[in-house]
């Protein structure tokens, strides 16, 4: 068994356990909401008691208000799933039994591990995609035309940054039996990471400097420091190739 042989087998297990469904329903439903919640904010307000005197307040939303919605709509939840769809990949497979199994085709581990990685990532990717292009009609319909290549670069980034999590908590599943112990460790480190983001001079140097690259791309801002996306690649190649060699050496 090879891996295009187990790409195909872990993508199939991606529709059959609608995680490949939920993740397209749920990026897409905030890439068509976030351009809708940033243009109907002031009237949002006013439904809220007392809230009509805080409309004059709010400027008028832009086409900024609508990609900045976006793009923490898509993270946040884009992340969110992925630790959860990521954190019982290897653990829950070896907790079974069912990795034994699989590589007693026989399958290289390298390949088993590969396929669930890829598998994962193509989810978030053509979910992301769609969502993308959701949000960029819906925005053009209610704001005004956005700079297609800075679009797609945003989503790019966007991806990789989702695709650094799959890859952490894919490391976290392939070091425990358990999945609970994957995602508690996967918030963990998510928590670590946001602190350090937030750390002035230090942040960009990190994963959630993506997100500060891609809305300055979109706000016409040049973007000068890309040592965030190297980290990111980086850590995505660390992960995978500890939790191979960790995998290697356990006994199933």
């Amino acid at each position: 068994m090879n891996f295009m042989t187990a790409f195909y087998k872990e993508f199939l297990e991606q529709r059959r356990t609608r995680k490949f469904l939920i993740a397209l329903v749920v990026l897409v439903l905030f890439g068509m909401t976030s351009p809708l919640m940033a243009k109907l904010t002031p009237q949002i307000m006013t439904m809220v008691p007392g809230g009509e005197a805080f409309v004059g307040l709010i400027p008028d939303p832009t086409i900024n208000d609508a990609v900045t919605q976006y793009i923490k709509n898509i993270t946040q939840f884009g992340v969110l799933l992925a630790l959860v769809f990521s954190m019982g990949a290897m653990a829950t497979e070896k907790d079974k039994g069912t990795a034994a199994m699989i590589l007693s085709k026989p399958m290289p581990r390298g390949s088993f591990l590969l396929a669930k990685f890829a598998s994962l990532a193509l989810t978030f990717i053509i979910a992301v995609v769609i969502a993308g292009v959701a949000a960029y009609y819906y925005t053009y319909f209610l704001f005004g035309k956005l700079d297609i290549l800075n679009w797609l670069a945003l989503n790019g980034l966007i991806i990789f940054y989702i695709l650094v999590y799959v890859a952490i908590t894919l490391l976290y599943s392939t070091l425990t039996r358990t999945q609970y112990v994957a995602i508690g460790l996967s918030f963990g480190t998510l928590i670590i990471l946001g602190i350090l983001g937030g750390i002035p001079g230090f942040g960009i140097n990190l994963p959630d400097a993506l997100i500060g690259n891609a809305s300055m791309l979109m706000s016409g801002y040049p973007v000068t420091n890309w040592t965030g996306l190297w980290v990111s690649l980086g850590i995505i190649a660390v992960s995978i190739t500890t939790a191979w060699l960790v995998f290697r050496k356990q006994e199933l």
